[in-house]
């Protein structure tokens, strides 16, 4: 490491080499002022950034981390896999035991294809419903987002959100006029599109927990109706459980609401915290994938061995007795610190959660939908942020990311961030 002590200097080095200075735009700051946090190293619940501090980290790499930061299953399964080889673009006995597992805790899964990104795994979810249903309609939701692909940067949520932008420069109106976009938690809006193009529409995509515009849960009887709805138009149901996936349930949003989607779409958590993404669901609609079916879909470090290593000791460990329940408890004591802490100060916040997923909202709520969401005070996030910073507590840099709690997070440490709120609330 370089001897350069302060973010100022490696953020003006990096805005000369790298576009905003980040690989991923919410990473720059600019939603909410001043400059980010340059890692060094993370342990635990806690990065230690270039300038010598210690922060409690809510981030955790936008999800993976559940288990805490390096943790030593997870780091000596990658140094063994690592002395074995980094990659081999052959299959490998390891890829197929973290298959198997994933079919194993989501019961829906019964044949899966890896990737290496979350986004990898929703285009060619997409594609495979297309092709097994011969329509080109795709169906998302306002504020949810599916990663990169063209056709799905169409009201979409997370650092687009943030931006005020509600779609990307470069994407030709053609492809974009594949995809239909409904408000989020409106069964009757997507009643009236299925009934009016329902023979056109290949698939209807949506995070079941919404993660990209802040915390947003579904309504009852919102996913349930969305099941019977693609059913009785001979459209597949998409769960992008990216973020939600082994984080809200160890069975992911589906479990948790008893909902079994066509085909879902997984990434951080199972590739623990590094990059693998899945797509998988019934078997006769993942028979259409290339080498079996007429959907190619191919990538060169798909199955990675380092990452499926890390993947598989993330799952092995989630599996033991007591780790949501542990998760639930923390989640829930953050929870009611933040909700106690922003009415000491008087400052109208709106805490949501599902699981070890949450957002504070800057206004009245309760957020259901992008609409709701937008109205929220950005301004009063971003003074709340800085001052979480100067107290040495990392949260998510946009008002429309979900923070996350991990196994790595005690209560003491849960304590603090609950004290650092408190002060950093009477700044907002």
């Amino acid at each position: 490491m370089s001897e350069t002590k302060t973010n100022e200097a490696w953020m003006e080095r990096a805005q000369r080499v790298l576009p905003g200075g980040v690989n991923s735009p919410v990473r720059a700051f600019r939603a909410v002022g001043g400059v980010p946090v340059f890692v060094e190293r993370a342990e635990g619940a806690y990065l230690h950034g270039v300038d010598g501090r210690r922060y409690i980290d809510y981030v955790g790499s936008w999800g993976p981390m559940i288990l805490g930061h390096a943790a030593p299953a997870v780091v000596r399964a990658v140094q063994d896999a690592m002395t074995r080889g980094s990659s081999y673009g052959a299959p490998t006995a390891v890829e197929v035991e973290l298959a198997e597992l994933v079919t194993k805790l989501v019961p829906s899964v019964e044949m899966l294809r890896m990737t290496s990104s979350g986004t990898e795994a929703v285009m060619g979810a997409l594609r495979v419903a297309r092709g097994f249903t011969g329509r080109d309609l795709v169906v998302k939701f306002e504020g949810c987002y599916h990663g990169g692909a063209d056709y799905l940067l169409v009201q979409a949520g997370s650092g687009l959100a943030t931006f005020g932008v509600p779609t990307s420069a470069g994407v030709p109106a053609a492809i974009g006029g594949t995809t239909l976009v409904l408000p989020f938690n409106d069964l009757e809006a997507a009643k009236q599109l299925f009934a009016a193009r329902g023979k056109e529409i290949a698939a209807l995509i949506l995070e079941p927990v919404v993660g990209n515009m802040g915390v947003v849960p579904p309504e009852p009887g919102f996913l349930e109706g969305l099941r019977a709805l693609t059913a009785e138009h001979g459209a597949l149901l998409v769960f992008d459980e990216v973020m939600t996936g082994f984080r809200v349930a160890l069975g992911g949003a589906q479990a948790r609401f008893g909902i079994t989607p066509d085909l879902s779409c997984f990434g951080k958590i199972v590739g623990g915290g590094l990059p693998v993404g899945v797509y998988g669901g019934r078997r006769e609609i993942m028979q259409k994938v290339a080498p079996l079916g007429p959907v190619y879909q191919a990538g060169t470090l798909s199955g990675n061995p380092l990452a499926v290593a890390a993947g598989r000791a993330t799952l092995e460990a989630l599996t033991a007795p007591g780790v949501y329940e542990t998760l639930e408890a923390r989640s829930a004591q953050l929870e009611a610190g933040l909700r106690e802490a922003s009415r000491k100060a008087s400052v109208p916040v709106t805490i949501q959660r599902v699981g070890s997923m949450i957002t504070p909202f800057f206004g009245p709520g309760p957020i259901r939908t992008w609409t709701d969401a937008d109205r929220v005070d950005r301004k009063a996030f971003g003074r709340w942020h800085a001052a979480m910073l100067r107290e040495g507590v990392h949260w998510p840099p946009a008002q429309f990311e979900a923070g996350f709690v991990s196994l790595a997070h005690t209560e003491e440490i849960c304590a603090t961030t609950i004290a650092a709120a408190q002060k950093a609330f009477a700044e907002a």
